[in-house]
């Protein structure tokens, strides 16, 4: 069927076409199963025209159709693609025609598809299978086809001055696992491979703890630069006419104006142009373009703000355009996470625009805003100004009306910003303890972590501990108490402490429910914290029993 076709060869065709098979059998299967679906449906108990009767039958027919008839194979990319994976030096016919059939006929094909298939391998959870290798190697090949064939196609200057003397072939020990390129900066992890330093970083900033190319367990994460091998490589461009790479990591020494990236200034400086003076379609096209140059690598994020890109994507928090408005407020987000640019956003006077999307946007991009003042508010003097600002009633909204990951950021922003006594009191005041149990009652619902964590840290304040203690939380926490996590645990120990410091009704209330035998088993095995706090409710009941007695 056609339109399986069009999806293989569609977005990532490299990687779907390695696995075209199984996805088009899920097709199929998908197929058998809306066929069967329909069939069941008693059309002749329904009031319908002969109209509908008849596009029904024709849906029918077409699905019955499709059942019967599997879409060919296609014999002679399968051919190529089995070639091209066991020759080491495959016929230039063969590459070719796997250039034209997959769409990657030049450079930027080819990086945009390497960089797709390693993003794809991250927000799978980091398991490729097989196909990583097959992938790569088929890359690095069709990569040196394209270019020997048209050298001259979709480069940039930078490029061009790799391929002096007609582009000689980078050896594979040379090139990065990950990007393909040639490495500026190798270094080895644990398992002895070896990659750019700013691509591994990536990988393990995501949350991996495995080597991408052999899939084994790191045994830590420290980066041992390669400096034999980086020898080799300065060595390698000598001889070959070639410039030497740049060390990725110069530019964060450099003044502001001068960093040398693996980003073109020139294409940035384009962007920006659009930004100040494009139309709708050129600011929205150029804001995603910095979004995803942002997110990237931390050389792009230092070269973008040194361009002077964050006071003109501020401006365009206003947009009227919502998909413009998300693209500004998600690039401000990645590039916030340089440190250094985390002041220029803020004295570019961009938090009361952050909170106003934080209120009125699209879903996307409030949920971006919540992660965006999040990132902002690891510097303290920020936590004031943006509670100042309004954020917090925003927060608690989205915590209550967002989508699973939209409450993940508003609780992690909301949790950070009351670090800060000032933000604890509006938080309570706003009325985020009703929504903070409901997640706590709901042990299903994916927030119970967030909650507590929350709640935790609000009952130090006077106002947030009466507030929960108006919510009757003694039930639960102790369910948690006894059955929870060790974090849970703790931050259940925490909350259940201070609304029972000075409050004998409180105190009351958790004997009734056997507090005692589990509060014991917890000043033994919990975590530190758990221990002390459990060994001081413990002794707040005794002094309880003490009065009672002496009475």
């Amino acid at each position: 069927m056609l339109w399986i076709r069009l999806l293989i060869f569609s977005n990532q065709p490299m990687t779907e076409c390695l696995q075209r098979d199984k996805i088009a059998a899920q097709f199929h299967q998908l197929t058998e199963q809306i066929e069967a679906a329909l069939s069941d449906i008693p059309y002749d108990k329904l009031d319908l025209s002969e109209e509908v009767r008849e596009q029904i039958e024709l849906v029918h027919v077409q699905f019955r159709r499709a059942k019967g008839r599997p879409d060919s194979p296609d014999l002679q990319l399968d051919h190529d693609l089995s070639l091209a994976q066991k020759e080491r030096d495959p016929d230039p016919a063969i590459l070719r025609r796997l250039s034209e059939k997959l769409h990657l006929r030049t450079i930027n094909d080819l990086k945009n598809e390497s960089l797709a298939f390693h993003e794809l391998v991250i927000s799978s959870g980091g398991d490729p299978g097989d196909c990583f290798e097959e992938i790569s190697s088929l890359l690095r090949k069709l990569k040196d086809f394209v270019l020997i064939e048209n050298p001259e196609v979709d480069i940039t200057e930078g490029e061009k001055g790799l391929m002096k003397h007609r582009s000689p072939v980078i050896p594979d020990d040379f090139r990065c696992p990950i990007s393909l390129e040639l490495m500026k900066d190798p270094v080895i992890v644990s398992t002895g491979q070896t990659y750019e330093r700013s691509c591994i970083q990536k990988w393990l900033d995501a949350g991996h703890k495995t080597c991408p190319k052999t899939q084994q367990t790191l045994l830590h994460t420290a980066l041992t630069p390669n400096y034999v091998l980086k020898s080799l490589i300065a060595l390698w461009c000598e001889n070959n006419g070639v410039e030497l790479p740049k060390n990725q990591g110069a530019c964060r020494s450099k003044k502001p104006g001068t960093c040398v990236s693996d980003c073109d200034r020139a294409a940035i400086d384009a962007l920006l142009g659009k930004l100040a003076n494009g139309n709708v379609e050129e600011q929205r096209a150029a804001a995603g373009e910095l979004r995803l140059l942002a997110k990237r690598n931390a050389d792009n994020r230092v070269c973008i703000a040194e361009a002077g890109a964050i006071p003109l994507l501020v401006e365009l928090l206003s947009s009227t355009d919502p998909r413009t408005q998300e693209h500004a407020v998600t690039a401000l987000l990645n590039l916030s996470i340089n440190d250094s640019n985390k002041g220029t956003i803020v004295n570019a006077g961009a938090i009361p625009d952050i909170v106003d999307v934080l209120k009125n946007g699209s879903m996307e991009a409030r949920e971006n805003a919540a992660a965006t003042l999040f990132s902002l508010s690891v510097i303290d003097e920020n936590k004031v100004a943006i509670g100042a600002a309004g954020a917090i009633p925003a927060l608690i909204r989205l915590l209550c009306d967002g989508t699973p990951r939209g409450k993940k950021d508003a609780a992690t922003a909301i949790f950070n910003l009351s670090i800060y006594q000032g933000n604890k009191a509006r938080a309570v005041r706003a009325g985020i303890v009703p929504p903070l149990m409901r997640f706590l009652k709901d042990a299903g619902g994916g927030m119970v972590d967030e909650a507590l964590a929350i709640l935790a840290i609000l009952a130090s304040h006077q106002e947030g501990k009466t507030a929960i203690g108006q919510a009757e939380p003694i039930p639960v926490l102790m369910e948690v108490i006894r059955t929870g996590s060790p974090r849970n645990r703790e931050n259940a120990a925490a909350v259940l402490w201070a609304i029972c410091t000075g409050d004998a009704e409180q105190l009351k209330i958790a004997r009734e429910l056997d507090a005692e035998e589990a509060l014991k088993e917890l000043s033994e095995s919990g975590t530190d914290r758990a221990k002390r706090k459990a060994g001081s409710i413990l002794e707040l009941l005794q002094r309880i029993d003490m009065a009672v007695n002496s009475q």
